[in-house]
């Protein structure tokens, strides 16, 4: 008996080109930054097509964000895509923002409503002055500087705020009627759900990119924690999977290297060639995902590692 062929076997040679992204947080402490641009400088060979930064509004997180996108410019060669946020702030302080970012020389902006100001479980509400929602975000962008590329966020099972998925795809739309032109995906584990989004998009005349936005487990209690705040169900068999490992980090790795790979496998199969990763700010994982997805390191000459990279498929 003969098995079907599986793009995932071939993925060097089937022509398609594999492209990935990966996400990271600014780091709060000397110590997280350190481990974040150990994070970068291991990653980076695998020649991105960009990173994001995440954004908290207000405050010192907001100056982190601002702080780490400047740095990834001027001493990488990864192209950076910091978050934005319209929570709590006026139109004028979130355009004062955005043309910072402009004059630095960011030309990518993930766009996105934000939490509530109030918390997890808070009703949001918009500031007086301020943009109202996402896609009123990214007009505003797309008014100011036509050349900043815009991605928003997706999601498969529906935001927590949303009453209904049909008006959930309503707001993707309305985003990509502003002007965005690639929606990544709040993370999953059951990849027919992002299948199903994905026929219910393109059938509401949606084109864009859908890309998933994958999370390794790193740490399964917060991984559940931090899932139950943005609305992803986790299954009852990835639960299985973790169980009893709480004092075993050596196996629980290995459990974590295998659920990624079985899922971004899948993807690979199934026709994806466009993956994100949340990343953590954590290496390791993340980059044998993407040796599996056929990704290999070429060192050419680059500013941060003293060594540039650039990606080439596995001769």
């Amino acid at each position: 008996m003969t098995s079907a062929l599986r793009a995932s076997r071939f993925a060097n040679y089937s022509g398609r080109k594999t492209r990935v992204s990966f996400e990271f947080f600014p780091p709060a402490t000397p110590e997280m930054e350190k481990t974040l641009w150990n994070s970068i400088e291991r990653l980076a060979p695998l020649a991105p097509n960009f990173v994001s930064v995440t954004y908290g509004a207000g405050g010192t997180t907001r100056e982190r964000t601002h702080n780490t996108v400047k740095r990834i410019l001027t001493e990488s060669t990864l192209t950076p895509a910091a978050h934005l946020t319209c929570v709590a702030a006026t139109r004028d302080d979130v355009d004062g923002i955005v043309r910072d970012y402009h004059k630095a020389g960011v030309r990518h902006i993930v766009a996105l409503r934000g939490d509530p100001s109030g918390g997890v479980g808070a009703r949001y509400v918009p500031h007086p002055q301020g943009y109202k929602n996402a896609a009123d975000l990214v007009g505003g962008i797309k008014r100011a500087f036509p050349d900043i590329e815009v991605s928003v966020s997706a999601y498969p099972e529906k935001h927590p705020d949303s009453p209904t998925m049909e008006a959930d795809i309503d707001m993707l739309k309305a985003k990509v009627d502003a002007g965005a032109t690639r929606a990544i995906t709040q993370f999953f584990f059951e990849n027919d759900f992002y299948f199903r989004y994905l026929e219910r998009v393109r059938a509401r005349g949606i084109h864009i990119p859908i890309v998933p936005g994958l999370i390794p487990v790193q740490n399964f209690k917060s991984m559940t924690v931090f899932a139950e705040r943005c609305g992803a169900s986790v299954p009852l068999w990835l639960a299985e999977r973790f169980e009893g490992l709480d004092d075993d980090p050596a196996t629980r790795k290995l459990i974590a290297a295998a659920v990624a790979s079985e899922q971004v496998i899948d993807l690979l199969d199934r026709g994806v060639t466009d993956f994100h990763f949340y990343t953590m700010n954590r290496a390791d994982l993340v980059y044998a995902i993407c040796h599996l997805l056929g990704l290999r390191p070429v060192p050419v000459n680059t500013s941060m590692t003293h060594t540039e990279w650039e990606i080439q498929p596995q001769a």
